[in-house]
């Protein structure tokens, strides 16, 4: 009797799968974000998202000051031709002002972020001067206004300075101190929970430093899950390594709907025979099951458990990382109301032979670096199984390979997805 073969993911073409874009569509469409806000402290509000436009209470500068270490005059006393004798009244340091008002004839020595004094509009930098005694001589090279920071110049009171959906950076943090601004109002952080399933996985809680019997494994995607989770801001409620039975899948589908905004799964959404996610699925939630037009990661569900959405990736430790770049990712960020929601891609050339098959979109790991002609090239980690990890540790970026390609040849362009840009 013949085999009644499978769709699987070694087939060159296959007339069920979804293209990628169609998916992410799809998602986009489930996804709401979320609407309640909080007001956190400053020192805790890195990588939440701003509910509400900010605006700046005061003037940056707060007060107009010498962009220079030099001299402070009233632009008035530049000489047209030749140079000019002026008396210096005293310094200004960078918090110290001086409270003399500067008259024509007159020069005040200012250090870089003093204020400049009444009747001062120019500042004369060092090097183009000359000291004797208490009197400084400049010529006219220096134009009026220049070396001069305006108060407001950079932001001026009221101004809205960051905006609804900015998930906040290190800068941000910055600039809202600068301003003295302690706290910010933002959407409430998202709990998402997460586990693996597999009865050949191992816990690193329990099996550190034991050795694995005949056919398990650590359990790593776990821990991926966790570090892809924690940088982007998130409560995460780890569930551990899910039995491959079906009282303990519905009991963690269960537990999870029941704490969490979102529920992250690893393996079990593939034709295996004991795997128990689909069924409980299908008793629990709403969860459609993809075949996507992509490599690494075809297999993918994605619904809702309860009120909870649900991403159901992949086993290979590969096909988890990038399935969760390219749709858990961005779909956290529109949860979290994020208005920045993908990864950035931009044209490189690619140094080295990439195969592929048409008909899938590829992420190939890959090594970018910009060379002292400016021209960005990428080339390949090395062989490509979804199962190899280090390969991750090895690249800084995807290689994003068109559908349509049936492969890559030294000296063509490709599009990449840097790492940082994953953030």
């Amino acid at each position: 009797m013949a085999i009644d073969k499978q769709p699987s993911c070694d087939d060159v073409f296959e007339p069920e799968l979804l293209p990628v874009s169609e998916a992410v569509e799809r998602m986009a469409a489930q996804i709401t974000p979320v609407t309640e806000t909080v007001t956190v402290p400053l020192r805790q509000s890195l990588g939440w998202v701003v509910a509400a436009p900010v605006e700046s209470p005061i003037d940056v500068p707060a007060y107009t000051n010498s962009a220079m270490d030099g001299y402070a005059i009233h632009s008035s006393d530049l000489p047209g031709d030749g140079e000019r004798s002026l008396r210096v009244l005293g310094t200004v340091w960078a918090g110290k002002p001086l409270n003399t008002e500067v008259k024509a004839g007159q020069a005040v020595r200012i250090m870089t972020g003093g204020m400049m004094p009444t009747g001062t509009d120019t500042v004369v930098i060092q090097e183009h001067t000359s000291v004797a005694g208490d009197n400084v001589r400049i010529d006219g090279s220096t134009a009026p206004g220049k070396n001069v920071r305006m108060a407001g110049e950079d932001i001026s009171a009221g101004e809205s300075i960051i905006e609804a959906g900015t998930q906040l950076e290190p800068a941000h943090i910055g600039l809202l101190a600068s301003l003295g601004i302690d706290q910010v109002k933002v959407y409430r952080q998202l709990k998402v929970a997460f586990f693996s399933t597999g009865d050949e996985l191992r816990p690193l809680e329990t099996h550190a430093g034991k050795t694995l019997g005949p056919g398990e494994l650590f359990d790593s995607n776990r821990h991926t899950l966790f570090s892809m989770l924690e940088r982007l801001g998130v409560e995460t409620i780890d569930l551990g390594v899910v039995a491959d039975t079906p009282e303990a899948t519905r009991e963690a589908f269960i537990s999870a709907s029941d704490q969490a905004d979102m529920i992250i799964s690893s393996g079990g959404v593939s034709a295996g025979q004991a795997d128990f996610v689909s069924s409980t699925l299908a008793e629990l939630g709403d969860v459609t099951f993809w075949k996507l037009a992509m490599r690494p990661g075809r297999p993918l569900a994605c619904g809702k458990v309860g009120k909870a959405h649900f991403f159901g990736l992949p086993g290979n430790p590969v096909a988890v990382m990038v399935a969760f770049y390219e749709f858990v990712q961005p779909s956290i960020k529109r949860m979290q109301g994020c208005s920045r929601l993908t990864a950035p891609r931009f044209a490189a050339k690619c140094e080295t032979k990439l195969r592929k098959s048409p008909g899938r979109i590829e992420y190939q790991r890959g090594i970018f670096e910009t060379g002292p002609d400016g021209m960005t090239t990428v080339r390949s980690t090395g062989k490509q199984g979804a199962g190899r990890l280090s390969s991750m540790c090895m690249a800084n970026c995807l290689i994003v390979i068109a559908a349509d390609k049936d492969g890559v040849e030294p000296g063509d362009m490709v599009q990449i997805e840097p790492f940082h840009g994953l953030v």
